[in-house]
């Protein structure tokens, strides 16, 4: 998770993918599923694009666990 989501906390959006089944580390690496990102978003995303893992906004992530 990185950045500034428009209607969760990190720490909501954390407790969300969790509750959903997904894991959440506080690094990007190859291994990484997804990162979720806002506004502002710092170096994970940088991580994220240069590592080739697919980055979601949080209407995606709603919209993946079927809210």
């Amino acid at each position: 998770v990185t950045g500034t989501l428009p209607t969760l906390s990190r720490e909501a959006a954390t407790a969300l993918i969790k509750a959903h089944g997904g894991k959440v580390t506080g690094s990007v690496s190859s291994k990484t599923s997804y990162v979720l990102a806002g506004d502002k978003a710092g170096s994970k995303l940088d991580n994220a694009l240069k590592l080739g893992v697919p980055v979601v906004a949080e209407a995606e992530l709603r919209r993946m666990i079927g809210e």
